[in-house]
């Protein structure tokens, strides 16, 4: 299994962030890809990805920390580290963010458009946060859209009608977490309307534990649990969830791809 969106990074896992990953190992998480946060969680970032080649390292500047002053975290970003020698598998985590506080929905879309384009200039795929904010994400990509444009809505939570407006855009998936676990979770109804191929597995650690572990600190191992009531919903083992969307990310992020040069 791949986990496609994990801060293992975090200072949550300070204390034992090598046993969380041998944990995650032992029930078969082969790669956990890591998105960043802001310049703030980068060189946590860089020492995890030293350590273990198993974690692989996107770079973006997440919506909540964006700013009056966002525009020198990109300088950062854009222009140091996309053009240094560490390489990213995907320009993330980025997006617009709406539930704690719209006062710079103005800067969060200009950041968001920027990262977009960066992401078409560098040919990775972008990784999408939309919280409370799926028609502000959607009307942008109606017009940023393009052929060589690609990426995942992580902890993806819209409605049939997104779902299906985003399959439209032709290179898009979903990234599916916890979320779908939870006892009154709409996922479930609505991933009936999205093939398989189009899903990716992932965690959000230390965020949104799935069932059982819902409140407590989430990590890459309780992956399982989320492929696991994949295969009630699509009514299929859980080994044909393991193998498509292990090949879903490879499609998406080009994995093998990555790991040679």
């Amino acid at each position: 299994m791949i986990d496609t969106h994990a801060h293992m990074y975090s200072e949550q896992f300070l204390e034992d962030q090598a046993e969380a990953i041998r944990r995650a190992r032992d029930k078969g998480v082969d790669y956990i890809l890591l998105p960043n946060i802001d310049v703030n969680s980068i060189d946590a970032l860089h020492k995890l990805v030293k350590l273990d080649k198993g974690c692989i390292p996107m770079m973006g500047l997440h919506p909540c920390s964006v700013d009056l002053e966002y525009s020198n975290q990109l300088k950062r970003i854009g222009f140091e580290l996309f053009q240094g020698d560490q390489k990213y598998i995907a320009v993330g985590e980025i997006g617009i963010d709406l539930y704690w506080d719209t006062s710079f929905i103005e800067q969060q879309i200009a950041a968001f458009r920027m990262q977009i384009n960066w992401a078409k200039e560098l040919a990775l795929p972008i990784v999408i946060h939309a919280r409370d904010s799926m028609t502000e994400i959607l009307n942008i990509l109606d017009e940023e859209n393009s052929n060589n444009l690609r990426g995942v809505f992580h902890c993806f939570s819209g409605t049939t009608e997104d779902a299906e407006r985003i399959i439209a855009y032709g290179g898009f998936k979903f990234g599916i977490g916890g979320v779908v676990t939870f006892k009154n979770s709409t996922l479930p109804k609505v991933l009936k309307s999205i093939p398989l191929n189009h899903i990716l597995l992932e965690t959000d650690a230390p965020y949104l534990a799935p069932m059982p572990h819902r409140g407590k600190r989430n990590e890459s191992s309780y992956l399982f649990y989320i492929a696991d009531k994949l295969s009630d919903i699509y009514e299929c083992p859980i080994a044909k969830i393991k193998n498509t969307t292990s090949e879903n990310a490879e499609e998406l992020f080009q994995l093998s791809k990555f790991l040679v040069t």
